[in-house]
């Protein structure tokens, strides 16, 4: 995919350098969605699973950097350095907008000791007390309201899964995990043609 960025960097279809925000949302691997089984009332069926699709999109034209696929329910954090390293090898990225649930030293020692990024904003957790400043350099460096000046286009990862769902749907036909990992990948792919075609 990286030929794919490429060509549209060269006709400046994308920035030379990417403010990019990260996010996952889940998919349907039936046709009868949770919701649905909800409303019928099997409030005691066994917790769901369902394929995950972690993205990192450029906030600008809402193309699809990197992505990763895994089975949720799951925390969020674990998915970060896959997505952004595959992100990082296919378009060089200036700053990395993320949630809360993606709050950990680690992921913003990796974006920006070894990755190069110029910021990372994540906010930190709450945890026991907000007044309760963390100890590590980064996450403290996220209380401060003048880090997180940017943040608020963090939003145009969410714009940009609801297009996706909108326009291909938000079932998966495949069955089996294999094929469902391969659909997610190829969905990627459609999502960034699409917009270029555009």
């Amino acid at each position: 995919m990286s030929g794919l960025f490429r060509l549209a960097r060269r006709h400046r279809r994308i920035p030379e350098q990417s403010q990019a925000a990260i996010d996952a949302t889940g998919l349907e691997s039936h046709h009868v969605s949770r919701y649905y089984v909800w409303r019928r009332g099997h409030k005691r069926h066994p917790r769901f699973r369902w394929p995950k699709l972690t993205v990192v999109c450029d906030t600008k034209t809402h193309l699809w950097l990197g992505a990763y696929v895994c089975m949720g329910p799951c925390q969020d954090s674990p998915q970060l350095p896959p997505a952004v390293r595959q992100a990082v090898a296919n378009q060089p990225i200036d700053e990395l907008l993320g949630d809360k649930g993606y709050d950990a030293e680690h992921n913003h020692r990796l974006c920006r000791e070894e990755l190069g990024m110029r910021a990372t904003i994540i906010p930190s957790r709450r945890r026991h007390s907000s007044r309760v400043w963390p100890t590590t350099p980064y996450r403290r460096e996220m209380k401060r309201q003048a880090t997180r000046r940017g943040y608020g286009q963090r939003w145009q990862a969410e714009s940009a899964f609801s297009r996706h769902k909108r326009r291909l749907g938000a079932t998966l036909r495949a069955r089996t995990w294999i094929m469902q990992q391969w659909e997610c990948l190829l969905r990627v792919l459609t999502h960034n043609l699409m917009l270029l075609a555009a």
